[in-house]
């Protein structure tokens, strides 16, 4: 049916032409979707459709409190079109004709434009100016509702896992509408770990029953669970009313609940200890990353490069200019900027030692106020081409969300791959200083200079590779961090202190002790910011180094040969 017909027909011949339309869509719907037509007559089907358009058309105009009820009908007789309807109505995709009502859903949205799809009948309109359309409101209760009546019409889908998230999705929101339909879903379930998440989520609900020994049965029920919702409503009937009696008159029950938090809340303090190490090893790879090119390049040459965050800054710009280049390869883009970053950082670092710390070896002071303006330039340059503003990196897909271990535990994937990622860069490096001809001259070197340049070693060409090598890892460094946080110009003076520390902490120029030192003070780190903020938690770490050195000015894993000496 066209636009004109709807707008122009009249009297009966308008409703049996609007009656005829939406047999037809909806026998194309259930068709297209491989359903079948419910067994009902004639006249009940059609009184069906009738309602369905009617509670339609009625949300183009009316109040918040009669659009729930509109969205509790919806889902009650599940009709093939309106998980699609309700769907679009939580989007914020329904709009409705100022002119006469008629409600649409869009399928796109452009500048001035729209492309739509009538809610009745699904048939596609086609692009539109968007005067004279306004979208149908909504608010946080009812989108609440939208989600529980989508939930509902979830319970009946033929994919176990469909169903299984409508459970969860109902369970976190326990009203009379949602119970029913979890009841009514019990007796027809046939997946047993579906129904097992049915059975629990009806327990949860039958512990405010007014029975007792129905109360018992369902947290007899719930007692293996390890959920926040069920630990919630549990804890629940600990408490005191406002009178000062107990919520639940139950001695025995009141016992049961009270022996399942506890056990809850020392599984929880256990997890806990492991989600803080967990983050104490994630701040650890970052700070191995930061600072092993730096270890190399301090233990090789002895030189305080301050401009080293700087190179790391670098690298996340890389990843940022990759995904402008390629902006539809978010998830595989990582693979081009990592070796990227690693040429553009080594390359700007060999300049630096070409250009200005060649000519100041053996002068420490004179390395670090020439390395400090080295940062300083490039950070101006960063923000000549790019602008001061800070700028995001997307994260690809694989390394969004979280690696769920049980309902109290779970692993973030952006870290938990950091953590991996940290520990091949180091053993790579190794491989690189133990089993290649550049990583033998490293050594010898760092180990004596004198002796190495008798052997026809050329340090000067070591002294470059080696800071470029330092230099291109800090650029990896770089592309670890945009996945953490914003890219920006100041983004490496975050983790040049931190980085120094590790490598004094460690041991200069020993990989082995940057690697023991940065997981150790990032688990230190993340154990005192609980109790003591983040701030006091760097003043303390700081303190303890200053302590610790005075005691081993060698660090834990002291450097042979002439880092030693020097």
């Amino acid at each position: 049916m066209t636009e004109a017909r709807f707008m122009t027909a009249t009297g009966p011949l308008a409703r049996l032409l609007v009656l005829l339309s939406l047999l037809m869509a909806t026998a194309t719907a259930l068709a297209a979707e491989g359903e079948t037509m419910p067994e009902m007559s004639d006249a009940t089907f059609g009184e069906a459709e009738a309602r369905f358009a009617e509670r339609v058309e009625a949300l183009a105009d009316t109040s918040f409190r009669e659009k729930r009820e509109i969205v509790d009908a919806l889902a009650a007789e599940a009709h093939p079109r309106a998980r699609a309807l309700l769907t679009a109505f939580g989007d914020k995709r329904l709009f409705y004709r100022e002119a006469d009502g008629r409600v649409f859903i869009a399928l796109e949205e452009g500048d001035d434009s729209l492309r739509l799809q009538d809610a009745i009948t699904h048939e596609d309109i086609g692009e539109v100016a968007d005067d004279g359309f306004d979208d149908v409101r909504t608010n946080t209760a009812l989108r609440k509702q939208i989600r529980g009546a989508l939930a509902r019409l979830d319970l009946n889908a033929p994919d176990p896992a469909t169903r299984m998230a409508a459970v969860a999705e109902l369970s976190g929101e326990l009203d009379d509408a949602n119970v029913a339909a979890l009841r009514k879903r019990r007796a027809l379930e046939e997946d047993p770990d579906v129904l097992e998440r049915v059975e629990v989520a009806v327990a949860l609900a039958d512990l405010a029953s007014e029975d007792p020994a129905r109360r018992m049965e369902a947290l007899q029920i719930v007692s293996g669970e390890q959920s926040r919702v069920a630990y919630n409503r549990i804890k629940l009937l600990l408490r005191d009313d406002l009178d000062g009696n107990p919520v639940e008159p139950d001695p025995r029950i009141r016992e049961a609940a009270a022996s399942y938090v506890a056990r809850i809340d020392s599984l929880r303090a256990f997890y806990d200890g492991l989600e803080t190490i967990f983050f104490g090893l994630s701040l650890g790879s970052v700070l191995v990353l930061a600072a092993i090119g730096l270890a190399i390049t301090f233990g090789v040459m002895g030189v305080i490069n301050m401009a080293h965050g700087e190179l790391i800054m670098l690298g996340a710009y890389t990843t940022f200019v990759v995904q402008q280049i390629f902006p539809d390869g978010h998830e595989w883009s990582l693979l081009v900027a990592l070796p990227a970053a690693f040429l553009v950082s080594a390359l700007v670092g060999i300049v630096i030692e070409r250009g200005v710390i060649r000519f100041l070896y053996g002068r420490p002071l004179e390395t670090l106020l020439a390395t400090f303006g080295v940062s300083l330039i490039l950070q101006q340059a960063v923000r000549v081409i790019f602008s001061p503003l800070n700028r995001s990196v997307v994260t690809p897909e694989w390394m969004s969300g979280a690696l769920q271990i049980n309902p109290i535990f779970s692993l973030t994937y952006n870290r938990l791959y950091i953590i991996v990622f940290a520990l091949i860069v180091f053993f790579a490096l190794q491989l690189v200083l133990k089993k290649t001809r550049l990583g033998l001259q490293v050594r010898a070197v760092s180990q004596n200079r004198g002796t190495a340049r008798a052997m026809g070693i050329r340090s000067e060409r070591v002294n470059a590779l080696t800071f470029g090598l330092g230099s291109g890892i800090a650029g990896i460094a770089g592309v670890a961090l945009a996945q953490l946080t914003n890219v920006g110009p100041n983004l490496g003076q975050s983790y040049i202190i931190d980085s120094f520390m590790v490598v004094v902490f460690g041991g200069v120029g020993n990989l082995w002790g940057t690697l023991t030192a940065a997981f150790s003070l990032g688990i230190a780190n993340k154990i005192i910011e609980p109790m003591a903020g983040a701030v006091l938690a760097e003043i303390m770490v700081l303190v303890f180094i200053i302590l610790f050195i005075q005691r081993k000015p060698r660090g834990l894993f002291p450097q042979r040969g002439r880092a030693a000496e020097e």
